[in-house]
This record gives C-alpha cells, sequence and structure tokens, in this order.
C-alpha cells in the first residue's frame, strides 16, 4: 500500500486543519483466496497535509467537472502511526495495538498545524534509518522540509523545536551534546 485513494481535496485538508480526521483502517487482502493479509489503523491524528496529495481536477466533459479528489500518501504518515492490526495475515496482539495508540495519543493534544510539522519531522528522522542520530543529521532534512512548509524561512530552529516537542511526547529522547535517540 503506496496511496489510497480519498475523497475530496478541499474536505480532507479542512478536516486535518479542523481536527475532524475520522480513524482510517486500511485493509489489504490476497486477490487469489481472499484472504486478509494487513490491516493498518491510522488515528485521526496522525494525518499532517502533507501526506495528502491532490489528483488533477476531472474534465471538463465529467458529470462533475472541475472536482478535485486527494490521496492518501502513506510514506509520509511516519511508521509509529501506521499501527498494525493485522501484518502478513496474522493479527496483532490487542494489548500491543492499545500500547502503540497510546504511545501516540499524546500528538493529539497539538494543534493541527504544529502537528503537521512535528509529524513531518517525525518521518524525515524516521526515513534517516537509524535509531540514534545526531542534530547535523536532522538538518539533512531541511530541503525536502521545505519543499513541505514553503512559508517557513527558518527551518533549522523548526526542526531543533521539533525535536524538543517529540522528546517531551516521549517519542524521541535527548542524550545530550545534540544526539538524539527514537524510541
Amino acid at each position: 500500500m503506496g496511496r489510497i485513494v480519498d475523497a475530496a481535496y478541499s474536505t480532507m485538508i479542512r478536516a486535518i486543519l479542523e481536527n475532524r480526521t475520522p480513524n482510517l483502517f486500511a485493509l489489504s487482502y490476497n486477490m487469489d483466496d481472499w484472504k486478509v493479509t494487513d490491516v493498518l489503523l491510522i488515528p485521526h491524528f496522525a494525518f499532517p497535509i502533507s501526506a495528502i496529495e491532490k489528483r488533477k481536477p476531472l474534465s471538463p466533459t465529467a458529470r462533475r467537472a472541475g472536482w478535485v479528489g486527494c490521496n492518501i500518501l502513506l510514506h509520509a504518515i511516519p511508521p509509529d502511526a501506521r499501527i498494525a492490526i493485522v501484518r502478513a495475515g496474522k493479527p496483532t496482539p490487542p494489548a500491543e495495538v492499545r500500547r502503540e495508540y497510546a504511545r501516540l495519543k499524546p500528538l493529539a493534544q497539538l494543534e493541527p498545524k504544529q502537528r503537521g510539522w512535528t509529524l513531518d519531522v517525525l518521518n524525515g528522522v524516521r526515513s534517516l534509518g537509524k535509531k540514534d542520530f545526531n542534530i547535523a543529521e536532522a538538518y539533512t532534512l531541511e530541503a525536502h522540509l521545505s519543499r513541505l512548509h514553503p512559508a517557513n524561512h527558518n527551518v533549522q530552529p523548526k526542526i531543533r523545536q521539533q525535536l524538543q516537542v517529540l522528546r517531551d511526547l516521549g517519542l524521541v529522547e535527548f542524550c545530550g551534546s545534540g544526539n538524539y535517540r527514537l524510541r
């Protein structure tokens, strides 16, 4: 699953900004035997705007000419926020699902715009592919984050701020001297 076709782009963006996004359960199955292979839960508070891809408008000859839909880009949602309920056909123990959800729940307290930055920085540091990283490595995300948030011209200070937020939420540990550890 890389992208999920969703409904109207403007409606989804408004739902994120107004904190009204529903939980998403994404199901994959084997088409040969119709067996469920994977079920993911993406909590309602885990959708950054950067995970919403605008589709091109419907053609002028379409019944709903000009309507613009969207896709949900799963790679733009941090792996932490993609909670496996079923993985490779095997159910995840309920206690583990609850524990993962509870670990993310503090994100719901953040304002939606700040939450977008926090999720984007978390996704970025996860993309480094290592548990331990330093501030210089986090700064390598600057160009990517600048594209996601073009109105912000102080990306490095924002990265530092969001690392502090992630620390306060218990998702990142500050180890001193500009060193961090993903939890």
